[in-house]
């Protein structure tokens, strides 16, 4: 009969391949979510309404392993969105806001677009999914960094101050979300969507309204 040290030697011994497995099989699963929330993207822009099934093939997963990490669709599409959006991040970070608040602002634009012509197809399916309330909600970085730029263009004198900036984020909400469906109908090339983008909102924001200062 083994004695408790033995018992306890045998055990450590066996610990280090007990934890390599574990490691490896978070890994594995780390790589598996991964591959599905990619899948998404790829799955939701062939054909907005994919299945779960229709994911799973494209991700080369089970619907069993697939369901292992998301338990619907909405909330599959909910994290492929979450994941875009810090991805997003990443490169919205970078871009240089200093200097001329009116050049700051075409270049911000211009990398949102990028993203946000990326990520088109995927957002309409949230909006189909998801409450409203929590498509803002993850969308408040990037909302944070466009307001703080347009404020500090009114502090300037860049952007006309007549108008409250809750107004100018959402006629750019608007204006890109509007290039981005003349993009998927094939009316504009998305290479040209930033130059249209910048036609419409520069001269909008940067024109004296007749009242400026008053609000």
């Amino acid at each position: 009969m083994p004695t408790k040290k033995a018992s306890a030697t045998g055990s450590a011994r066996r610990s280090p391949a007990t934890a390599n497995r574990a490691a490896n099989q978070r890994a594995d699963a780390q790589r598996n979510r991964a591959k599905i929330l990619a899948a998404t993207v790829t799955a939701i822009r062939k054909n907005p309404d994919a299945s779960v099934a229709d994911i799973a093939a494209e991700a080369g997963v089970g619907r069993v392993t697939l369901y292992g990490h998301f338990q619907t669709r909405a909330e599959l599409i909910e994290a492929a969105l979450v994941d875009s959006l810090e991805r997003g991040e990443d490169v919205l970070r970078e871009v240089p806001l200093d200097g001329d608040a009116r050049e700051a602002f075409g270049r911000l634009v211009a990398s949102s677009w990028v993203l946000v012509d990326q990520s088109r197809a995927l957002l309409a399916a949230a909006q189909k999914e998801l409450p409203a309330a929590r498509i803002r909600e993850m969308h408040e970085k990037a909302e944070a960094r466009m307001r703080g730029l347009l404020l500090r263009g009114q502090r300037e004198g860049a952007f006309r101050a007549d108008l409250p900036v809750s107004w100018l984020l959402t006629t750019t909400h608007v204006v890109m979300n509007g290039a981005a469906e003349e993009v998927r109908t094939g009316r504009i090339d998305p290479d040209d969507a930033p130059w249209f983008i910048d036609a419409i909102l520069l001269p909008a924001f940067t024109q004296t309204g007749p009242d400026e200062g008053t609000r």
